[in-house]
């Protein structure tokens, strides 16, 4: 696909990149995230490295000069930082492009260029190809390019964790073996057909029947009445029963399958079924244990979902909201209000876990200018605040336990209560991810594309700050330049 860093040659039908007007009286959040983006562009140093990034991504395993037109990498970069910049989704990021005067003006896009180049299906597709490292490193050049505008950010940081959840229905073992009934059986009719084998004609009458069954679950254990409580048991052991037939008969099938010359679609058709049936049999497991056996099983051999694996629980003790199903990242604030350093943390880690790692990663992309940082107490262990006073010279990290907190608040310094007070801030940086950057719920699909997510929200929120900063610099009395964030 023939591609181009960006559009060297001034067009008639629509103003240079840096001659393109804003409307500073509004208040969108729109506004400075173009102004971002615009400083980024007329920057040369920061376009080439921003498109460079974008461009080892788009063209990995294929040539540039060559095959029909594709977007330029510029319009790329545009459409990643304004997606969840802004919170938007696929189409409504599609006619914004089609729309929007100023975002096309800053795409260079022109008003004779035909707007079905930018449907939301070849703007999804182009997105997805970015990788998680990319993005990254391109949220890494704003927040340098950020910082030297405001040099005094660098000196200190303020870190917390929270939950971005995974876009699945509430997890129960019922749901999940029926999830993966109503994804294998089909399957199984669709190779039967295709290679002349009865058995599977009455598909749809078979996977009814354990929607049926999975809905009489349902309703019993939503009842308050004892007596229909004790039937769920027996419910879940016929469950299981049916469950197994339907695996077995579906093994059978791909053993036969297997013993035959097939194409490439029917290996691609027996791989899927495969999968289907071990998620659907681990599942199957943990019912059987939990349920029948009456075992605990630990969340790490648990699945959450059979369409977002890597979903993990989380009991955080959160008000209105005890479980979430998602997955834990960190973020790191600078004073000027960059995410300078985000993480997404394993299944199984803690906030406990990573911090020092972490800290030792935000510092180094700081260029070792961090000074202050703070972190909650959910942070704390002895060898971590020893660990992170030797990455950081004054370090904030309160002890759990409360006789050691009250002795330290007791003891510490005015510039230990100053840091304190001002840790609270970074909850505000995650409640603008949550709303205004997308990140209360992941609406993207698999573990890569979940990461991949979080970064753009990430970028999205960058360039918002950047913008914000240039504009109070260049038009301080302009409504969008106006911000009710403090310092850190």
């Amino acid at each position: 696909m023939v591609r181009k860093h960006y559009q060297s040659q001034h067009r008639f039908d629509c103003s240079p990149v840096a001659q393109v007007q804003l409307n500073l009286e509004c208040r969108d959040e729109i506004v400075p995230i173009l102004a971002g983006l615009q400083f980024l562009y007329t920057n040369n140093k920061l376009r080439h490295k921003a498109v460079k990034l974008v461009a080892a991504d788009l063209n990995e395993d294929s040539r540039r000069d060559i095959g029909r037109p594709g977007m330029d990498d510029w319009h790329v970069v545009v459409l990643a930082a304004v997606r969840l910049g802004c919170n938007f989704d696929y189409d409504k990021l599609q006619d914004q492009v089609e729309n929007h005067r100023s975002l096309r003006g800053i795409m260079g896009i022109g008003d004779w260029q035909d707007a079905d180049e930018f449907t939301f299906r070849r703007i999804r597709d182009t997105l997805c190809k970015l990788k998680p490292a990319t993005i990254e490193k391109l949220n890494q050049v704003i927040v340098t390019s950020g910082q030297e505008i405001a040099p005094e950010a660098a000196a200190s940081v303020r870190a917390d964790s929270f939950v971005v959840e995974t876009n699945i229905h509430h997890p129960t073992e019922s749901s999940l073996i029926f999830d993966g009934v109503r994804k294998f059986v089909p399957l199984c009719a669709d190779l039967a057909g295709m290679l002349e084998i009865d058995g599977w004609r009455q598909s749809d009458h078979l996977t009814r029947k354990i929607k049926k069954l999975k809905q009489n679950m349902g309703r019993i254990a939503a009842s308050k009445s004892q007596v229909k409580k004790d039937a769920l048991q027996s419910l879940y052991m016929d469950l299981l029963v049916r469950t197994e037939q339907l695996l077995t008969r579906a093994d059978e099938l791909v053993k036969t399958a297997k013993s035959e010359l097939f194409s490439t679609a029917i290996v691609s058709k027996i791989a899927a079924i495969e999968r289907w049936i071990q998620l659907t049999r681990q599942v199957c497991d943990t019912a059987r244990r939990r349920v029948l056996l009456g075992e605990r099983v630990p969340n790490s051999e648990k699945l959450f979902s059979l369409f977002e694996t890597h979903t993990q629980l989380y009991r955080r003790g959160k008000a209105g909201q005890p479980n979430q199903y998602g997955r834990l990242v960190l973020v790191y604030e600078d004073a000027a209000g960059f995410i300078s350093h985000y993480h997404l943390m394993d299944r199984t880690s803690k906030d406990q876990d990573v911090v020092v790692e972490q800290t030792r990663i935000a510092q180094r992309k700081h260029s070792g200018q961090i000074e202050t940082a703070s972190f909650d107490r959910g942070f704390h262990s002895d060898e971590n605040e020893t660990a992170l006073q030797e990455i950081v010279d004054d370090v904030c990290v309160l002890p759990r336990a409360p006789d050691q907190y009250a002795e330290r608040l007791k003891n510490g310094s005015v510039k230990f209560h100053q840091t304190r007070l001002r840790h609270s801030g970074v909850e505000s940086a995650i409640g603008a991810l949550q709303r205004g950057n997308g990140l209360k719920r992941c609406r993207d699909r698999s573990e890569i594309g979940f990461e991949r997510y979080f970064g753009l929200a990430v970028l999205g929120r960058n360039l918002h700050t950047l913008g914000k900063l240039l504009l109070a610099k260049h038009h301080a009395i302009s409504a969008s330049a106006q911000s009710d964030r403090q310092a850190a």
